[in-house]
């Protein structure tokens, strides 16, 4: 496996600098920064440039938290929703970072509102420091990570970088969106304490987690699709027809009264523009009767070969018989083979008689109908034309296509 591949974001945080009466202003700063390495993905690379803001002597927090007072007894810290201290964390910072003389005059950076990273990728956080440090930590909301080279965290992912005079940095491997929230660095400089804040983002890629299963219906009903997705930010569902193009929008598709013509496949799309969509296919099968689509008088001569063709459009599909004037079914012989397809039955003749002269009906069944349809095969010049169609055909009469029907039926 290859190392996780890594970008860097970079922020700067210029100290508070007090003049107290009579002395002159002390011109030490502290370089604060926190970056991000992010693996590079594809041919993407990351840059960001983020530009310092100044305030006067009275600090205000941002919406995700800065310096909000050095005056004693205690270090307080502002989040964009509450106080982030509690009463550990404020004896411990007491103990580390004493207060120091009131500030007037001070000026600091403006921290980024937050900052971005994919679900399973290396995070390091860095605080590098230009000036004497001689207490720091890292914490995340009310946990402490490090205090210098102490490790508090109980988590593995969870590793120091480097400590030293100019630079405390931590790594988090495989980030988790647990992860994601407030990180603090905070440093005694001077005897001045310093504390920022930047605000961790973890994405997912969006990724479908549930989607119906493939679906057979009869003509007429009703269909109902879903497709469940999940990822941060939240994803967008869009379900595509293959065959008309149409779009519907959202997790759900209704399909009222489907029609043979509506039996395809239907993909669901989810998306949320982290990293490609994910997409995933359901087929829908439309049942529906036997309906005859071809049959033809045909002419024959005697002694040579003859064809006569039944072609019925069904799902599933349809069954084949065949019969012949005295409605007796034909059955296969040395001069008559009857070879049936998935969408079609065809009556071979190989050495045509004059026995085989007649009207021949097709019946097609399946389990939600049937349909038949009549054909003659004659002499050249006797009678030309295509068969007559369902319930069609010299001597078949539609009571006893009706009574054969529900025995079909019956057998399916």
């Amino acid at each position: 496996m290859g190392e996780t591949p890594e970008s860097s974001w970079w922020v700067q945080f210029i100290s508070l600098h007090a003049e107290p009466p009579g002395r002159s202003r002390d011109k030490k700063k502290a370089e604060f920064e926190i970056g991000i390495n992010k693996a590079r993905r594809g041919s993407q690379s990351f840059d960001s440039t983020l530009s310092i803001a100044r305030y006067g002597a009275h600090p205000r927090p941002t919406s995700l938290g800065e310096v909000v007072d050095s005056q004693a007894p205690d270090l307080r810290l502002m989040n964009a929703s509450a106080w982030c201290h509690d009463w550990m964390l404020t004896g411990l910072f007491s103990h580390f970072f004493p207060a120091a003389s009131s500030v007037h005059g001070g000026e600091f950076g403006h921290l980024p509102d937050n900052i971005t990273v994919l679900e399973g990728e290396r995070v390091t956080l860095r605080c590098r420091i230009d000036e004497e440090v001689t207490h720091k930590a890292w914490l995340n909301r009310s946990n402490i990570l490090f205090t210098g080279t102490d490790k508090w965290s109980l988590d593995k992912r969870v590793t120091l970088a480097n400590s030293n005079n100019s630079d405390f940095s931590i790594h988090i491997d495989e980030v988790q969106v647990s992860d994601e929230g407030p990180y603090t660095c905070s440093f005694q400089a001077n005897n001045k304490p310093r504390i920022a804040h930047v605000y961790l983002i973890v994405q997912v890629p969006a990724r479908i987690v549930n989607i119906s299963k493939n679906v057979s219906v009869n003509e007429g009903e009703n269909v109902n699709l879903y497709c469940l997705a999940v990822g941060r930010p939240e994803p967008t569902v869009t379900w595509k027809d293959q065959k008309y193009g149409l779009v519907s929008d959202g997790e759900f598709l209704d399909i009222t009264e489907i029609k043979r013509q509506q039996a395809e496949d239907y993909e669901c799309i989810t998306n949320n523009g982290v990293a490609s969509p994910d997409q995933r296919k359901v087929k829908v099968t439309v049942n529906y009767p036997p309906m005859i689509t071809d049959m033809k008088n045909m002419p024959a001569h005697l002694g040579k070969t003859a064809i006569l063709r039944c072609e019925a459009m069904a799902v599933p599909p349809a069954s084949f018989e065949w019969y012949k004037d005295d409605h007796r079914p034909v059955e296969s012989d040395n001069t008559l083979r009857i070879k049936n397809e998935k969408t079609r039955s065809l009556l071979l003749f190989t050495n045509v008689t004059e026995k085989h002269f007649g009207n021949y009906t097709c019946f097609a069944s399946n389990r939600l109908g049937a349909s038949n349809a009549s054909m003659l095969l004659f002499r050249p010049g006797a009678i030309q034309g295509r068969g007559t169609g369902l319930h069609a055909g010299m001597g078949v009469s539609a009571c006893f296509w009706f009574s054969l029907s529900a025995v079909l039926l019956l057998k399916v």
